[in-house]
């Protein structure tokens, strides 16, 4: 007769999370106030899937019926969850330690300090441990495996098969980070995705979210503080109504804006990320209509800005000028292993007329693997660069602050850079608690640099065509001729 082994977790789940774990639904969108125990809930859902194999089988055989045992067997086999932050090191600090309590009773769960990841064995079906609350435990040789991520290095789970993978605070993370890297690894075991977070304007989770909220194959909540005072009891209530008390005396001693409050306890979409350099800027541009449908003009030549880089650390901007007004109409981003001549060969398949191509001054580095320097590279391609000048971090930025309000930018083309501008920001000094006067760089250092190159390369922006030449006259020759 088999063991019986009853484990409870240490977990009480909060009322928005039941129908969460309840869900088979393969994809969700999760949008959430601070402290509304998100990432709790959801490393629990990843513990729940990997030790439950009745629970996964139901969650595939909910997404195709058609699936034979056999093929939910060999998809049950060497599981692998991923839960992705925006950095490895905030990974550790927020979500390793819940996740290791919360396996800390399952017998035979195998914390690794190094990979931040917990190996959870498996048995043959014979010899299966029923674990009432969270479904069969199989101590075994044949694992799965929870692993906690960071956004900032997206190639540690770049190709991994995944079973299922949530995205926690994905507003904070590079809108490619699922179609260019994870989204195919789900493939492989049908696996699900959650994105969730607060948002942080209206970039790719708001986007998400809306795009999802009346699909019916997707799991998705919107919940605001006001609803959890409402549904919420306990602990949780005194602890977020402390927290928003505090917030507020901060607000009247001058150290919180209430935008920043909105956001966070009412998920309101308009306000700026603190400490960004361009975000009120951004904002300001969205009321004034500067941002949505900005057409290409035949008639004037497009400028192209690059900031050099290699895959998705390549950003290229696409301008025109009327006057003293610079319309950003097309952006491109590298992918996966994209150097100089795929991107050239993708802006050359655009039906732009181009003017003059603009780059960095590294545009003189010398690349190893061919020995020439990248402009020499591009001028091999028919793509000429001309350097920008280098004036220093600051006075660059200080030269895209000036022009961004006579800035139009097309929104669905420019998408990423949108979302890229607005989460540009300074570092920020824990120990100080302040910002300090750099820029903090992540994924949206990159396309903030092209725009920094495009503001101080716009007077070069002049629309001058070069004049055809006059076909010099030849002498006359002959009777009538004047030389005759």
């Amino acid at each position: 007769m088999a063991k019986v082994a009853e484990i409870e977790i240490p977990y009480k789940p909060r009322n928005w999370a039941r129908p969460f774990h309840d869900s088979f639904q393969r994809w969700a969108a999760i949008v959430l106030h601070r402290r509304a125990g998100k990432t709790t809930a959801t490393l629990n859902h990843h513990q729940r899937a990997a030790i439950d194999d009745a629970w996964e089988a139901t969650r595939l055989r909910h997404i195709e019926p058609k699936f034979t045992d056999a093929e939910i067997d060999e998809l049950l086999q060497h599981r692998q969850y991923g839960h992705i932050l925006p950095l490895l090191g905030q990974a550790k600090s927020v979500a390793w330690e819940p996740l290791k309590r919360i396996a800390s009773v399952i017998p035979h769960a195998n914390p690794n300090e190094s990979e931040l990841s917990i190996k959870y064995p498996r048995a043959p079906k014979k010899s299966r441990v029923v674990v009432p609350i969270t479904g069969p435990l199989n101590p075994d040789a044949n694992s799965t495996t929870v692993r906690l991520f960071g956004a900032d290095n997206p190639d540690a789970f770049r190709g991994l098969p995944f079973s299922g993978v949530a995205y926690d605070e994905y507003s904070q993370q590079p809108p490619n980070i699922h179609g260019e890297v994870v989204s195919k690894a789900l493939a492989d075991h049908l696996g699900y995705g959650i994105f969730e977070g607060t948002i942080k304007g209206k970039n790719q989770l708001f986007r998400t979210y809306e795009a999802s909220k009346h699909d019916a194959s997707w799991f998705t909540l919107w919940q605001d503080v006001d609803k959890t005072l409402a549904t919420e009891d306990g602990a949780t209530i005194t602890a977020i109504r402390r927290a928003m008390a505090d917030d507020l005396d901060q607000i009247a001693k001058g150290l919180m804006l209430q935008s920043e409050y909105d956001q966070e306890w009412y998920l309101s979409p308009s306000a700026a990320i603190k400490g960004a350099y361009y975000g009120k800027l951004l904002e300001q541009a969205i009321k004034e209509r500067r941002v949505g449908p900005v057409p290409y003009d035949p008639a004037l030549p497009v400028y192209d800005v690059w900031d050099l880089g290699k895959g998705p650390r390549m950003s290229v901007g696409m301008f025109q000028r009327f006057g003293r007004q610079m319309q950003m109409i097309d952006y491109h981003q590298g992918i996966e292993s994209d150097g100089l001549p795929q991107v050239i060969a993708e802006l050359k398949r655009r039906p732009y007329v181009w003017g003059k191509h603009f780059a960095p001054h590294d545009i003189k580095a010398t690349d190893i693997g061919t020995g020439k320097t990248r402009l020499e590279t591009a001028a091999a391609l028919q793509w000429p660069f001309i350097e920008v000048p280098d004036i220093g971090v600051d006075d660059g930025i200080n030269a895209g602050r000036l022009l961004f309000p006579r800035l139009w930018i097309d929104e669905q083309k420019c998408q990423p850079f949108i979302d890229a501008i607005g989460e540009y920001k300074q570092e920020w000094d824990e120990k100080k608690g302040m910002f300090r006067d750099v820029p903090y760089h992540n994924w949206a250092s990159h396309p903030a640099d092209m725009y920094r190159y495009a503001a101080v390369a716009e007077e070069q922006m002049t629309n001058d065509r070069p004049r055809p030449q006059q076909p010099q006259a030849r002498p006359m020759v002959g009777p009538t001729a004047w030389m005759g």
